[in-house]
């Protein structure tokens, strides 16, 4: 194993004390409860936005914690869900009186924990929403989930609903856009490579030199199917056909469309992606009018990409459109 560690115990709070440092004018972080919290939290009159779940996909989440996005996150160890008690804490740092949205990927530990912390929040009568992103068109159950897999539209999800909420809307409108965001939205991811968790120091799973694991999950799940390595011109076919079946697009709609590299990628593969992602659209007459590339939810170093579309309305592209200012994610402020 070669990582740009110390110790494989301290990962998490050691990146967590860099991301401190290195973003001071835009987040706090609380190392003892581990959780990362936009600077100017709480904000009055406004509903906060809470997500979290395992270390190893940054950005996400804690990348995406400030001005037009999260209020809060809470990191877990490696792709292993945060407990209530962070949850509970970063929903009293946050909280201003308009009430709580967790935004929650579909993974059993994530779904149940947050849950946890959303009783313990009502009990002190905070009132919380929780929306469930469940995007994945892989496959339908997985080691980590009973149902699809919340994945790439959670980063289009908190955009867009961090968005409204910066307006001052009321908890139940700004929960109602999450759930139109996450319907309206698929993803399918691949893998080259595996990665490796460092408290493991070995790959999650062996793939061999000429193998593609289609469908992967971003824990390293298994997916549809192990292939042989083709061109990225097939891989995105692979990829994008599901996708565009299962949203039932059609000609004249008009997409967001990202595509993600999964840690290990360059990004010029992924603009290869990219442009045979367009071509396809292009033939059946969808039109991509927003677009992002690049490493927005990842699996540690794994090599490979996902593709995610979501189908766009005047709302959502609003809402897309408005500024944002976080580590990872920032334009129009």
């Amino acid at each position: 194993m070669k990582k740009l560690i110390n110790k494989p115990g301290d990962v998490v709070r050691e990146a967590l004390a860099g991301m401190a440092s290195a973003h001071a004018d835009l987040i706090k972080v609380d190392l003892e409860q581990q959780i990362i919290v936009r600077k100017d939290a709480p904000l009055q009159n406004k509903v906060a936005l809470i997500s979290g779940g395992g270390s190893g996909h940054e950005p996400l989440h804690g990348g995406y914690v400030g001005y037009g996005m999260l209020d809060a996150a809470c990191p877990g160890a490696v792709f292993t869900s945060p407990v209530p008690d962070q949850m509970l804490t970063a929903t009293h740092a946050v909280n201003g009186g308009a009430g709580v949205l967790y935004i929650i990927k579909n993974y059993t530990g994530d779904v149940m924990n947050f849950e946890m912390a959303a009783e313990l929040a009502a009990t002190e009568g905070i009132e919380v929403a929780s929306v469930i992103t469940n995007d994945d068109v892989a496959v339908q159950d997985s080691l980590y989930t009973a149902g699809r897999r919340g994945v790439g539209v959670t980063v289009l999800l908190e955009k867009i609903v961090g968005g409204l909420a910066e307006t001052g809307a009321p908890l139940s409108q700004v929960a109602d856009l999450a759930r139109k965001v996450n319907s309206q939205g698929r993803s399918m991811g691949m893998a080259l490579t595996s990665c490796t968790v460092p408290a493991a120091g070995k790959p999650t799973f062996e793939l061999g030199e000429d193998e593609m694991e289609i469908g992967i999950g971003i824990h390293g799940e298994p997916g549809r199917r192990r292939t042989r390595l083709t061109t990225a011109a097939e891989i995105t076919e692979i990829l994008t056909n599901p996708v565009i079946e299962d949203l039932g697009l059609k000609a004249g709609d008009e997409v967001l469309a990202m595509v993600n590299g999964m840690g290990g990628t360059p990004l010029l593969e992924l603009y290869i992606v990219f442009n045979e992602l367009q071509r396809i659209l292009q033939g059946k007459a969808i039109s991509i009018t927003r677009s992002l590339v690049g490493n927005y939810i990842t699996s540690l170093e794994m090599a490979g990409c996902s593709i995610t579309l979501l189908r766009l309305d005047k709302q959502l592209q609003k809402y897309w459109d408005a500024p944002v200012h976080t580590p990872a994610l920032r334009w129009g402020r």
